[in-house]
């Protein structure tokens, strides 16, 4: 497994995500598949309604929960300083631990302030309930207003990033503030699955165009892909991306997928 480094924390690139199942048991089976595979990084939220079950496939994992890096997220009406608090309480209850290694704001068109948000989070952090603070679906500017209202590192941004869906001004921001992007929605709900690049650099490389477009995020500085399935196959298979590399050609041939690649980023992104 790859890791991330940001500022002070190493975080595992590749992450598991647990948004879209329906039922605890579909959840618990799959994030049991994923820590069997060697997920390190599980990604849940209050919204999901998955944090009991990824507690529970934590627990009969032979795995330490040390060595598990999990995420949750504030659900938007937890936004209140009180709430904060004691919903990211209730989650650990749920999770069963003591702590969580991110917590992050779900959702930036919420009120009350960020800055109201982020003091509660950084009072989290100070009691180690929880590691490190992050956002999620920020624009370039609401990620600069995070930055400045938390006395903690912002360690992410979680936005929809992929092939079809890129943000390159957000991924350059990042990348000058040493901010992870983590990538949600890396195969696009599975449409980018059947392009054409994708698929002829998938045959070249004998792999499935999931495992592509994956590594074509990992091989992004501070870009961390989040990709989720309930099939066990194409859990294990998601994660099977650690031994081949994309081209310099291949890498730009995917970012052509999504348009024109900035200048800037390019030379930031070594293409």
């Amino acid at each position: 497994m790859e890791h991330i480094t940001v500022g002070d924390t190493t975080v595992p690139a590749l992450g598991f995500g647990t948004s879209g199942m329906d039922t605890d048991d579909e959840r618990y089976r799959a994030v049991s598949a994923a820590l069997e595979a060697g997920y390190r990084h599980i990604d849940t939220a209050q919204m999901y309604d998955s944090e009991s079950a990824v507690g529970d496939a934590i627990h009969d994992a032979d795995v330490d929960r040390e060595e598990v890096f999990v995420t949750t997220k504030l659900l938007g009406e937890n936004r209140a300083h009180d709430a904060v608090i004691e919903s990211t309480h209730d989650s650990l209850d749920r999770l069963d631990t003591e702590f969580v290694d991110l917590l992050l704001i779900h959702s930036p068109d919420q009120e009350p302030s960020h800055e109201e948000t982020l003091n509660a989070m950084n009072e989290l952090v100070d009691e180690g309930a929880v590691e490190n603070v992050g956002i999620s679906n920020f624009s370039v500017e609401e990620t600069r207003t995070a930055i400045e209202h938390s006395d903690a590192p912002i360690l992410t941004n979680q936005v929809e990033y992929n092939v079809h869906e890129r943000r390159d001004d957000l991924l350059s921001f990042c990348l000058d503030h040493d901010v992870m992007l983590t990538a949600y929605s890396p195969l696009g709900v599975g449409d980018c699955l059947n392009d054409e690049v994708v698929r002829r650099i998938a045959d070249d490389h004998d792999r499935t165009p999931a495992q592509v477009v994956i590594r074509w995020l990992l091989q992004q500085p501070l870009v961390s892909p989040i990709p989720m399935s309930s099939n066990p196959d194409h859990v294990w298979a998601n994660a099977d991306v650690f031994d081949f590399e994309l081209t310099d050609d291949e890498m730009r041939d995917l970012f052509a997928v999504g348009g024109d690649l900035d200048d800037d980023l390019a030379s930031k992104l070594g293409l």
